[in-house]
């Protein structure tokens, strides 16, 4: 674990583009720590992943394991190919194991404008967009992860839970976070997406997060369900400031809200357990542009300042924030400059984008 001034990271690169921006980041990373000053990062790069499980028949091996849960934090780049699945027919999908292992139960997903950055909606308050997608990353229907039935190839079942103890601790992460904005000029409003209406389950996770959230009342809080919420993220997503869900919905909604701010490659995340976490893009390894230079690793430098934000509050290091927010900072910079990835219609890949952060960093450091 970190000594004085040093802190250890886990390192998975992983498969398909994740191995092209892994190694950026960490120089990304780097750069904004040496700028900063005072303390230090090291990394030890682990096996995980379609490449490992082909080469151990493992997708996440002990001893990567054993390194994870040591290390001061976890950087993880992307993991799975889809040609490469288990014998049941799902995925290699180490990331998901992880949080398992590591009781990783907030999936915190930020969905920020970019300046600079193209959006979909025609509205000009889309450049306001900022809110956080808490998603609970241990239960709901990802129960089921590799532990679903098929009897008879007549039918198939997977199961959904939804506990007491699961609900409370990441309704009390969003609490938390709502504050935390809250102090830095945000809303402190909290909403619970659910489908209450309809299932058990799902009027329980709203039961126990009305419960939590009458322990804040200098927080608002609303309640909205799934579908409505999809509606609402395409006519006003700009009224969110930090919203929870069930595993599921959770991961449905990250991906529609990195729709809203440019793409995947924009949005990153961060798996947050009590001893424990884990950072990574929300994309995947994009295997059909792996190799061409083409990726836009955003995500991943965003990620990055989110484990040194992270690692400033558990360790109480505000220099990990300053690096953190000089990361953020160069990244708008550099978009609102003029930088433009293959997403949204220029012909910048991974050395463009890596360049342009390093160049903007200097810049923004100076100012």
């Amino acid at each position: 674990m970190a000594t004085s001034n040093e802190f250890r990271i886990a390192v998975f690169p992983g498969d398909g583009i994740g191995l092209e921006i892994t190694d950026p980041c960490i120089a990304v990373v780097d750069e904004a720590i040496g700028r900063v000053g005072g303390f230090r990062l090291s990394y030890e790069q682990l096996p995980a992943g379609a490449g490992a499980y082909v080469e151990r028949g493992t997708a996440l091996p002990d001893s990567s394991v054993e390194s994870a849960r040591a290390a001061d934090a976890v950087l993880l780049a992307a993991a799975g190919l889809p040609e490469i699945r288990y014998p049941d027919g799902t995925e290699i999908a180490p990331q998901i194991e992880l949080r398992a292992i590591l009781d990783l139960y907030a999936g915190v997903r930020p969905i920020r404008a970019i300046p600079g950055v193209p959006i979909p909606l025609a509205d000009p308050r889309g450049a306001d967009i900022d809110f956080v997608i808490i998603r609970e990353s241990t239960e709901g229907l990802f129960v089921s992860h590799r532990n679903g039935s098929i009897t008879e190839d007549r039918e198939s079942e997977d199961r959904l839970l939804i506990t007491r103890k699961g609900t409370e601790r990441v309704a009390d992460a969003a609490m938390k976070i709502a504050e935390t904005r809250r102090a830095h000029g945000g809303k402190g409003h909290v909403t619970c997406v659910d489908k209450a209406n309809v299932f058990a389950s799902y009027a329980f996770f709203r039961k126990v997060f009305d419960e939590r959230a009458a322990r804040h009342p200098d927080l608002t809080v609303d309640h909205v369900y799934v579908d409505a919420v999809t509606l609402e993220f395409v006519g006003r997503p700009w009224r969110f400031d930090v919203m929870v869900t069930e595993n599921m919905f959770g991961d449905i909604l990250s991906d529609l809200g990195a729709g809203l701010i440019g793409g995947m490659g924009f949005a990153p995340s961060a798996d947050i357990g009590d001893d424990h976490a884990v950072f990574q893009p929300c994309h995947g390894t994009a295997p059909d542009i792996a190799g061409k230079g083409r990726a836009n690793p955003t995500a991943m430098f965003l990620s990055g300042a989110m484990m040194l934000e992270w690692l400033a509050e558990r360790h109480d290091e505000p220099r990990a924030a300053e690096a953190g927010a000089l990361i953020r900072a160069a990244v708008d910079d550099a978009f609102a400059n003029g930088l433009r990835t293959w997403e949204i219609g220029g012909r910048c890949g991974v050395r463009e984008v890596t360049e342009a952060v390093m160049s903007r960093m200097s810049a923004v450091a100076a100012a």
